[in-house]
């Protein structure tokens, strides 16, 4: 059994993880309404692009002018799997289940004879599947030192991923990511970015806005447009995924730390009780010990 010295320290010990695990659970609720509302902006925005382009590729596919981040390159034997996960842990099975995502999506592919690269945006996903995948990375970002998510950090990710298209590294790129729910619920979800017409043809919310039955040009030609607006989506959907994987890991970190605070309180209540039990129990020995001497004498 241990000592009363022993039971003391690790109830003090208990006590300072409490508080520890209670701060991070304050500071992730201060900043899930702002991230929440950063990313619920976002949508709409990204689905306004999607049908913008959903429209358009009605009357660009199969013409001879269609831009090839539009139709694709004929051919999905490559295949880059952009995951985005946390930089910082303690946030539950948030980045697990990314990563458990992206891995039953590799393992499909691989199992069809594709190859597959990966493109890993945070910390945590690529420390996991460099584990099993280290010789298909082919590029690691950490967002760890910044800030804020904005604009331009979506552009910089985005320019990597269209560059390296232009480059003939892949011909089909997907995004996997958390779409945040609410605080109880991030669903690790994989959404096509290239070829942009998979997506538009799959996505019910990518269809083009009801125009009533009337018409209209644009000006530009749907050519025009759409070499300036598809690298855009790309910039766009990752930025947008970003902000739903900040929202999510908040969430789940609220969670998480809520759950570890309520368990630090149950430890301290198991080893106060301990300690009062081991306290009497030296007590009540002292007291025999006094009693027994003083019959003796």
């Amino acid at each position: 059994m241990a000592s009363l010295k022993e039971l003391q320290n690790r109830i003090k010990s208990v006590k300072n993880t409490q508080k520890l695990t209670k701060a991070i659970q304050m500071v992730a609720a201060a900043k899930l309404r702002k991230a929440q509302t950063a990313a619920e902006k976002s949508r709409p925005y990204s689905d306004r692009i999607g049908s913008v382009i959903a429209n358009l590729s009605a009357s660009m596919l199969g013409s001879e002018g269609a831009p090839k981040m539009l139709v694709g390159t004929g051919s999905d034997q490559v295949q880059l799997l952009v995951v985005a996960t946390a930089d910082r842990g303690l946030c539950g099975g948030f980045n697990t289940n990314i990563v458990r995502k992206a891995r039953e999506e590799i393992t499909a592919l691989e199992a069809a004879g594709k190859t597959v690269k990966i493109f890993c945006i945070g910390k945590k996903g690529h420390e996991q599947l460099t584990r099993l995948y280290s010789a298909q990375i082919v590029e690691f970002v950490s967002l760890r030192e910044e800030k804020h998510l904005t604009a331009a950090i979506g552009a910089a990710l985005g320019g990597k991923v269209t560059e390296m298209f232009e480059a003939g590294e892949f011909d089909v790129c997907k995004l996997i990511y958390a779409e945040f729910e609410n605080v109880m619920t991030q669903t690790p979800v994989v959404k096509i970015m290239i070829p942009a017409a998979s997506e538009a043809a799959e996505g019910e919310e990518l269809a083009g806005p009801d125009l009533g039955g009337a018409a209209y040009e644009y000006e530009p030609d749907e050519e025009g447009i759409l070499s300036v607006l598809l690298p855009r989506n790309i910039n766009t959907q990752i930025l947008s995924a970003l902000l739903e994987n900040q929202a999510g890991e908040m969430g789940s970190k609220m969670a998480a730390m809520d759950n570890a605070t309520r368990n630090a309180g149950d430890r301290i209540d198991k080893l106060t009780l301990t300690f009062n039990r081991t306290r009497q129990a030296q007590i009540t020995s002292e007291l025999i010990e006094i009693i027994s001497g003083a019959e003796a004498l």
